[in-house]
């Protein structure tokens, strides 16, 4: 787990609330604190969709980023900042395969549980916070390592100035 200080809060919020760079990341739960505390679980019910709309979806117990994005960026819209805002982003399947390859880490997908970020803003500061769960207890650190590192590119990638 490895702390980023988003150096140019702008950019990023920018990235996470209109444009599409976050956009495949399943949603696990948002915090949002303005004139209220807005709380975001962002389990999918799928008692709420038809049958035919089931079998079209993937099967994510998770909202995708995408879908919750625009509610989350209306709570936040306006002249006044929020007090605070917690958003944590799980790596959808796709992306967990596509990091497994590029760290050419030899583990099955399925021994990893979920890699997160945690995106916080609190008291003018802005961090994203990586994370991961693994499904098989290990002493080797390089899922971890990897994944901050593959954060760390990522971010810079979408050309937003961190530093840890």
């Amino acid at each position: 787990m490895i702390g980023f200080q988003i150096e140019d809060m702008g950019a990023f919020t920018r990235k996470l609330f209109l444009e599409k760079d976050f956009d495949d990341f399943l949603l696990k739960e948002a915090t949002i604190v303005t004139f209220n505390s807005f709380t975001i679980d962002g389990r999918l019910h799928r008692g709420f969709y038809s049958a035919q709309e089931q079998e079209q979806m993937e099967m994510n117990p998770y909202s995708l980023w995408s879908q919750v994005r625009p509610i989350c960026f209306s709570l936040i819209k306006g002249k006044r900042l929020p007090e605070s805002f917690q958003i944590t982003l799980e790596a959808p399947p796709k992306r967990l395969d596509a990091f497994l390859a590029e760290c050419r880490l030899q583990m099955d997908a399925g021994q990893i549980k979920g890699l997160y970020l945690n995106i916080r803003y609190e008291n003018g500061r802005l961090q994203c916070i990586t994370g991961t769960s693994l499904a098989v207890f290990t002493l080797d650190k390089s899922v971890e390592r990897e994944w901050d590192e593959y954060v760390g590119r990522m971010l810079k990638n979408m050309g937003i100035a961190a530093s840890h």
